[in-house]
């Protein structure tokens, strides 16, 4: 029977990025509030890249 060696990273990593992408989602919606397009374009990306390295990190750690 094989056993497997767990880390913490398994769960840090997606969780870690996970919020990230939160926060770059509620960045977006301050900035769209506000007008600033620029800016809320620039949370919108750090929202993709946080959620596009969560799945990517759940799926090398899990």
């Amino acid at each position: 029977m094989e056993t497997a060696d767990s880390t913490d990273k398994g769960v840090g990593f997606p969780v870690l990025f996970g919020i990230v992408a939160v926060l770059g989602a509620v960045g977006m919606a301050v900035f769209g509030f506000t007008g600033d397009q620029l800016a809320s374009g620039g949370a919108l990306a750090v929202a993709m890249l946080g959620g596009a390295l969560s799945v990517a990190a759940y799926h090398v750690y899990g």
